[in-house]
């Protein structure tokens, strides 16, 4: 019988090797496995814990050997942070101008070293004004005024902010003092990360941080508070509330520099704001919470203990 203008009949070899095809392809498109549940420590804690430890030599090193070089460890610090706030921006279309801002910042950093805070304000100062005109000499347009005051923003947070731990330095027994600061921010962090991986259960603010909890504020309060009062009584020969006051002092303050930036991430959707720090993400993400604490902290010992 003639099969002219259809297909030849399929052999039973061949239907064999249809059903096995079809068999093989079932075994394929099975549900996959569900994936392994996150850890809850949310980062990869082995390389956080050696580049922190490793900053920490790093700091300490600084500070003690040649003043100097804590000076030059913050001017890489804050001009690195300075490098991730505007790229982070550069995600919005806003151009924050990098070269006038590096420059302010060599200059709020060095007068705050050489000649106290009322030279460093007016650098700050300097440094907004040639950021403004220096985005509109670069083409104006809507979006100047909205660049300018992102780069204005920049200087503030990071270099200025910054300044204080520089201001805290050339006080009497200042590395001691920086240390002290130093110390009292990273036990508010840790505290508050051990308490909330452990105990976390009622979120802070979980549209701005959803890790971040109540329990792990406690934390941060007890082993802050601690720090605080064992740096006062062994290290700063103040009184024991001076101690206290630092690390509470340094819990809210870094909280709210947490919060901060976490907020400003969300806005500009970015998990982290850089990379170069394994386990912490970039430096800013590092830097938050001793950005906002150096401030409260040069009230504190200076008022208190130095």
């Amino acid at each position: 019988m003639s099969n002219t203008g259809g297909d030849p009949p399929l052999t039973r070899r061949q239907i064999r090797q249809v059903r096995q095809i079809h068999e093989r392809a079932q075994h394929t498109l099975v549900e996959p496995a569900p994936p392994k549940p996150a850890s809850r420590a949310g980062r990869n804690l082995p390389a956080a814990i050696a580049v922190g430890l490793g900053l920490l030599g790093l700091l300490i090193l600084s500070l003690f050997v040649r003043e100097e070089a804590f000076v030059v460890l913050v001017l890489l610090a804050t001009s690195g942070g300075l490098w991730e706030f505007a790229r982070a921006l550069a995600s919005r279309d806003i151009r924050v101008p990098l070269l006038p801002l590096w420059v302010g910042n060599a200059g709020i950093v060095v007068c705050a070293y050489t000649a106290g805070p009322d030279a460093m304000l007016v650098a700050f100062f300097l440094t907004a004004g040639g950021v403004f005109v220096w985005r509109v000499l670069d083409g104006g347009g809507l979006g100047a005024v909205r660049d300018a005051s992102a780069g204005i923003l920049a200087s503030a947070y990071v270099s200025f902010l910054a300044g204080f731990a520089i201001l805290l330095l050339i006080q009497e027994r200042g590395p001691w003092l920086v240390l002290a600061f130093v110390f009292a921010a990273v036990a508010s962090d840790t505290g508050g990360y051990i308490a909330g991986v452990l105990l976390g259960r009622h979120p802070m603010a979980p549209s701005i941080s959803p890790k971040k909890s109540w329990e792990g504020a406690a934390g941060s309060l007890l082993l802050a508070g601690a720090v605080g009062v064992g740096l006062a009584l062994l290290v700063l020969d103040a009184p024991w509330w001076a101690g206290l006051l630092l690390g509470v002092g340094a819990v809210i303050t870094a909280t709210v520099g947490d919060l901060a930036e976490s907020l400003l991430k969300r806005d500009l959707g970015v998990k982290d704001m850089g990379t170069l720090l394994p386990g912490h993400g970039g430096i800013l993400d590092r830097l938050d919470s001793l950005l906002m604490t150096a401030p409260a902290s040069y009230v504190v010992l200076t008022t208190f203990v130095s």
